[in-house]
């Protein structure tokens, strides 16, 4: 499945993400030389229906057309079928953002094992996954190691940095145990903005000599442990405007992103007495008892909390989550 590549294919910079697949044959790993051989690895359309990363580094790559790069870069197009059609995954695929774990099999989990066999062999420099989102959210940083590299590449993005182990098999957690690594979430698809933002902070890190392993003030991020995911369980029907469902959701939930919420802000009501959310913490224990009640019909939060990545989405939500619960930690 995976296309190896050492220069860029025909109209590469200027193809829209859904024709992609009319210059790549599929996931494609394009590897360009640089004044610094050690690379930058950046991976784009993980999720088909997220675009800004593919627009970055074409705008990034447009401005170097007549000179040298400042560092090699290897840059990984990630699911260019999905992105045809503007969806996250098609049905039967799995997510292209869960199957870089060591036990993963078949031809996708094949496919990410080329790709990190050929990016260890090349020790890269740091490695940087851009994504969007399809709630509303502020552009922020995610990372896996609570590292002072680590933390130092993403606040060159964000003062806003969520750190997170789960779920597993995501390209970060793999990439961290090669090189300071970081996600990147650049808000919805489509936005100008996300694509100057992501496009700049790659251009910093490929003239990046070192990256300082020294602590930062606290003063200096705000960062954020993700302790819990938020699903609706498949018995469970939802919606956000209906009350002939299970669960009806508020119909600005995405609003509440990024917010520190009280204990009883209002999620929703429950329309079936054993309805509940689902959540789940790192290690897979149920801790929907900690931060929801569900008195008098309405889902309420029991304890102050900070959700991220809530979607009204209602395919997103039933392919991936309906959110994360964070709360704030300081180093």
């Amino acid at each position: 499945m995976l296309t190896i590549t050492h220069q860029l294919p025909d109209d590469f910079l200027t193809i829209e993400p859904q024709r992609l697949d009319e210059v790549l044959r599929g996931p494609t790993l394009i590897h360009l030389e640089g004044d610094n051989p050690r690379p930058l690895f950046v991976s784009v359309l993980l999720h088909g229906n997220e675009s800004t990363g593919l627009l970055a580094i074409q705008a990034l790559l447009r401005r170097y057309q007549d000179q040298t790069l400042p560092r090699a870069l290897s840059i990984f197009v990630g699911n260019v079928a999905a992105a045809a059609l503007k969806q996250r995954r098609l049905e039967g695929q799995p997510d292209y953002n869960r199957i870089w774990g060591d036990g993963e099999t078949g031809p996708e989990g094949e496919m990410v094992k080329q790709v990190m066999a050929e990016m260890t062999a090349r020790r890269p420099f740091a490695s940087i996954d851009i994504h969007n989102n399809t709630g509303l959210n502020p552009h922020y940083a995610c990372i896996n190691e609570l590292d002072n590299r680590f933390l130092r590449l993403a606040t060159l993005f964000s003062r806003t940095v969520v750190y997170f182990t789960k779920p597993e098999g995501v390209q970060s957690l793999a990439f961290a145990r090669l090189c300071p690594a970081v996600t990147l979430e650049c808000g919805q698809p489509d936005q100008p903005y996300g694509v100057e933002h992501a496009s700049h902070f790659v251009d910093t890190v490929l003239k990046l000599d070192r990256l300082a392993d020294t602590p930062l003030s606290n003063s200096e991020y705000d960062l954020f442990h993700t302790m819990a995911v938020m699903k609706i369980p498949e018995p469970f029907s939802f919606g956000f405007d209906s009350d002939e469902v299970d669960i009806t959701l508020q119909s600005e939930i995405d609003h509440y992103n990024f917010t520190e919420l009280p204990a009883g802000t209002c999620f929703g009501q429950i329309h079936r007495p054993e309805a509940r959310l689902s959540c789940i913490g790192e290690n897979g224990e149920d801790l929907g008892e900690r931060y929801f009640n569900y008195e008098h019909g309405k889902i309420e939060l029991a304890r102050p909390t900070m959700p991220a990545m809530l979607t009204r989405d209602e395919r997103v939500i039933r392919q991936d989550c309906l959110g994360y619960l964070m709360e704030r930690i300081t180093l």
